[in-house]
């Protein structure tokens, strides 16, 4: 039983290797893929190179308290519930046009910006205002919020005290 379940194997895998001219035949330039090249761009440094005393001091508000902290992005919020809370992003190799559509989709018209030659954009909308900055495929994205009650700072101001911090700062 084991000798006829093993020639049937053989001869299975036989027949489907001996297609005739009439198969599908796939073109080379479908199966192959080109990989294009990627420079990656500067260091921003852990949290956009901004401190968190620069972070409350951007804000005129605070005491902050640093919820997140890892090699791509920061998160602080104020002590307490409601207050304003910012948020670092940065991304490699990924496309800023994305970010910026997302911010318009909900609502965020995007504008341009330039920060030292770097092209960009800001949404803001009522107490949240986002920068995004590019370098090559790379960028880098500043999210401000004041969730109640009146800002001390409007948050595009904030947002484009801390992206120009990190920009002045990349490595």
């Amino acid at each position: 039983m084991k000798r006829v379940a093993l020639v049937i194997t053989a001869v299975a895998a036989l027949v489907a290797g001996c297609g005739g001219s009439e198969d599908a035949a796939v073109p080379e330039e479908a199966t192959s893929t080109t990989a294009e090249a990627y420079e990656p761009g500067p260091f921003f440094g852990e949290c956009g190179s901004v401190t968190d005393a620069e972070v409350q001091s951007a804000f005129g508000a605070g005491p902050f308290v640093q919820i997140t902290r890892n090699s791509v992005g920061c998160q602080w919020e104020t002590v307490g519930f409601g207050g304003p809370g910012v948020s670092f992003s940065w991304y490699r190799g990924s496309p800023i046009g994305r970010e910026r559509a997302g911010s318009e989709l909900i609502g965020r018209p995007a504008k341009d910006i330039e920060i030292d030659g770097n092209p960009g954009f800001e949404a803001e909308q009522d107490t949240l205002c986002e920068i995004g900055v590019q370098f090559g495929d790379d960028f880098f994205h500043w999210s401000i919020t004041y969730s109640l009650g009146p800002a001390a700072r409007p948050p595009c101001d904030v947002g484009n005290e801390l992206a120009t911090l990190t920009v002045e700062r990349k490595r």
